[in-house]
């Protein structure tokens, strides 16, 4: 790959395609997203309510069961030999008895997530987590279609909740790799105190300079 396409950090310098800038990085298609998080909250939601009121489920005898028919080599459908040594050592670990609750908790929250528009891409994350290991247990259904849907509401986290919650959560909560929450359009940033507006966003060297700013202010008042 030639050098001159590499950034001083390493990133590629490749402009991505249009499509995926509209799809991913801008709300003109947020109403997309929001049909797939309704779909996969549909799903999730009645999986897991059916779960925490199955007695079998929340004692751990159903998610066991499963277990036991998917590692045996008669009846499983795994491709994975490393999978079925992992099933069979919860099994064998007896932790079924805490992994069906937490089996029918999780499909349950992932689905009031999804539907409120709320941490979509970690719901989303979760979703398709629960999705792989069903498949990797050699169980298809829907899992293969909601895994790609909720691959595509990983790659919109930051639009797929703007009809939802997530409109609002973004922007006072901001992300664990930024030092400050996102700046909201009209309102001054909490750690600088500037303004951010529409075609302004705040960034880690205004943080920084305005820090500074402070900085050498009460070094010539003292």
């Amino acid at each position: 790959m030639s050098s001159n396409i590499v950034g001083k950090k390493g990133e590629i310098l490749i402009p991505d395609p249009k499509i995926a800038f509209v799809l991913f990085q801008t709300v003109r298609v947020a109403w997309l997203w929001l049909i797939l998080r309704i779909y996969l909250a549909a799903t999730w939601i009645p999986a897991g309510w059916g779960k925490l009121h199955n007695p079998n489920w929340m004692n751990g005898n159903a998610i066991e069961g499963f277990w036991r028919n998917a590692a045996s080599v008669e009846t499983g459908n795994i491709t994975y030999e490393w999978y079925r040594t992992f099933l069979q050592f919860m099994i064998n670990a007896g932790w079924s008895h805490w992994f069906g609750p937490l089996m029918a908790y999780s499909e349950l929250i992932i689905g009031i997530l999804l539907v409120l528009g709320a941490f979509t891409g970690i719901a989303a994350f979760g979703g398709a987590f629960l999705n792989l290991n069903f498949m990797l247990a050699g169980v298809a259904s829907s899992n293969p279609l909601m895994f790609l849907f909720s691959g595509l509401l990983i790659l919109a986290w930051k639009v797929a909740g703007w009809y939802g919650l997530d409109r609002w959560l973004l922007p006072r909560l901001g992300t664990p790799w930024t030092r400050a929450p996102h700046p909201v359009a009209n309102q001054p940033c909490r750690l600088c105190g500037l303004m951010a507006d529409e075609s302004t966003r705040c960034a880690r060297p205004a943080h920084e300079t305005a820090r500074r700013s402070r900085h050498d202010r009460r070094g010539r008042t003292n």
